[in-house]
């Protein structure tokens, strides 16, 4: 077996709840849970690793997924960042950094596996009127505040523009004049 068909054959469940959103999640260890039985089918096996990375004036979880047949003639990576939050209500620091390797971890391991954790065009009805503009919650200044970091390391970096910025959040986001007008500001501070 090779790790395109483990890519094929994964089937990670949505293991845990969300209840404040009311949704499914896969977490890492939904992943493993399910990716283990078919790497030692494949004779291969999996280590995964955290490392701090200083990127502009933040640090950030770097995690790295790496399948390695067992003679070590195949070797598959795919690394992953997150960035530890300022503080989190309810969290001590070793908390907050936990939080941070585990979604980092998580998301090596979608890249490594080719996990789309995005909902597909198969699961939508298509039957009714597309609303996922109304359905989208409004960006508030709560969620501002949240991502003001990350929003400005990645204008700041040239990672993205602001209208690239404003364009991934109007993805997830409803977002106001005075909201946008906000971020736009960013780019001239």
């Amino acid at each position: 077996m090779s790790i395109i068909n483990i890519q094929q054959k994964l089937k990670a469940k949505k293991g845990q709840r969300n209840s404040f959103g009311n949704y499914n999640y896969r977490s890492a260890e939904d992943i493993l849970e399910s990716v283990k039985p078919l790497l030692a089918e494949a004779e291969m096996y999996l280590t995964i690793s955290d490392s701090l990375e200083y990127i502009g004036d933040r640090y950030y979880i770097k995690a790295t997924a790496v399948v390695r047949s067992m003679d070590n003639s195949f070797v598959a990576e795919a690394t992953s960042y997150a960035r530890e939050a300022d503080s989190r209500k309810g969290m001590d620091v070793s908390q907050i950094t936990a939080s941070a390797s585990s979604y980092a971890r998580k998301y090596a391991l979608n890249g490594l596996f080719a996990i789309d954790d995005g909902k597909d065009a198969d699961s939508r009805d298509n039957t009714k009127e597309d609303s996922t503009e109304t359905e989208k919650p409004w960006f508030t200044e709560s969620e501002f505040n949240n991502w003001h970091g990350a929003m400005k390391d990645q204008i700041d970096s040239k990672t993205k523009t602001v209208d690239q910025v404003i364009a991934s959040l109007k993805k997830k986001y409803k977002l106001s004049p005075e909201m946008v007008s906000q971020i736009k500001q960013m780019a001239s501070v």
